[in-house]
């Protein structure tokens, strides 16, 4: 295996600590805008390479791909580049794995009730070429979609007879400390897929959308996060798991906390969420990116961070014995351990193992596939015990 790793940020960074011990691959190649990032992100693990590529450009990245004789491409930036990613990957013959899908566009009409370009639909639209090809774009690979869905796919193979509902749960008490606002992912992505309408799955109904930020919960998370607020918010999963897993419903919800939320709401009054252009002077820029721009780099954030992050997927139905059940399957980081083991913060490191482990799933062959697949496509043990081999475990709760 000889992998291009598009994108030398935080998750990208993280990816490539997490790869280097691991010797599954033949060759690791780092690309980034930024060169000097690149650099930076491979010093220290021999056998890994910087380069340089525009992402924006699919025949960068194919070329890219064809210098280094590349069979495996992880995308590692935001999801503004996944097309010209997905589409150089294919070019230059190679597999291709992502974390976060194709960009959707609200209906235009009615962007509350009915869905228009959804997550992923550019990639699925696809999805017979890269079949035809014999070739693998594993899409949404990382904690959430990814390890996420791979629960959902456990559950359903072994803890269930019947599902009722499969709710994505994701909260944290993360604190960073000199920082009133500080979000621990990338503001642009963390705008787009709270902003956007969320989408909804039902059995009979199919893909419909409601209010953003909308029916708040409070729900407990464990690894003494504790109760968090959690809202509607546009999320892969919701896409991915209606097509291999049955389900009465499928949502994801947020753990925002109120404050978050607020902030959020003030962005989209003030119009500061559009990413439009918009004349300053003499210049054009885009609103989101001043916002993330005024922000903190959330890969530099870990030595100032404290708290933990917690992943899930909570699933409620009929247990093989014929009883009500609903569990929870979850993935719990610690910051100081991240930090510790691997001088990442906890919410980029969780991202960024998920693709690393479905990856050497892919070389060994325990994982093999061929069309655009989601996680849920693929068996979820050999991939959860891998995750626990990894020294990161993954735990369950009965509600």
């Amino acid at each position: 295996m000889r992998v291009l790793l598009v994108g030398a940020g935080g998750v990208g960074a993280a990816a490539v600590g997490i790869a280097a011990r691991r010797d599954f691959y033949e060759a690791f190649v780092v690309a980034d805008y930024d060169l000097e990032r690149a650099r930076t992100a491979v010093a220290g693990h021999p056998g890994f390479t910087a380069a340089q590529v525009d992402a924006s450009s699919a025949a960068a990245v194919a070329a890219l791909c064809r210098e280094h004789a590349i069979t495996h491409v992880l995308n590692a930036v935001d999801p503004r580049f996944v097309m010209p990613i997905f589409d150089g990957a294919y070019q230059a013959g190679a597999d291709y794995l992502d974390m976060a899908m194709s960009l959707s566009h609200p209906h235009p009409d009615e962007p509350f009730r009915r869905t228009g370009v959804k997550l992923g639909d550019e990639q699925f639209a696809a999805a017979g070429r890269w079949l035809d090809a014999g070739r693998l774009a594993l899409v949404g690979m990382g904690v959430e979609p990814g390890l996420s869905d791979v629960f959902a796919r456990y559950a359903a193979d072994h803890l269930f007879s019947r599902i009722d509902e499969i709710g994505i749960r994701d909260g944290g008490n993360l604190v960073v400390a000199g920082y009133d606002f500080a979000p621990s992912f990338s503001v642009w992505t963390t705008i787009e897929e709270c902003l956007n309408p969320p989408v909804i799955w039902e059995a009979g109904r199919g893909w419909f959308t409601t209010e953003p930020l909308s029916e708040p919960e409070i729900f407990d998370f464990p690894g003494g996060i504790g109760e968090v607020e959690c809202v509607h918010v546009e999320h892969e999963e919701v896409l991915l798991i209606p097509r291999w897993v049955d389900a009465k419903r499928v949502t994801f919800k947020y753990g925002l906390g109120k404050e978050f939320i607020d902030v959020l709401k003030t962005l989209h009054k003030l119009g500061l969420d559009r990413t439009a252009p918009v004349r300053v002077g003499g210049v054009s820029v885009s609103p989101r990116d001043v916002v993330a721009a005024c922000l903190p780099d959330p890969a530099g954030l870990g030595d100032k961070m404290t708290g933990s992050t917690c992943a899930g997927t909570l699933v409620t139905g009929t247990g093989p014995d014929g009883r009500p059940r609903s569990v929870y399957l979850y993935h719990v980081v610690d910051n100081a351990w991240s930090m510790r083991e691997y001088g990442s913060q906890a919410v980029v490191w969780q991202t960024a193992v998920n693709p690393v482990v479905a990856l050497e799933l892919l070389a060994t062959g325990a994982w093999r596939g061929a069309g655009v697949l989601g996680p849920e496509a693929f068996d979820a043990v050999p991939f959860l015990d891998l995750l626990t081999a990894y020294g990161s475990p993954w735990q369950l709760r009965e509600q």
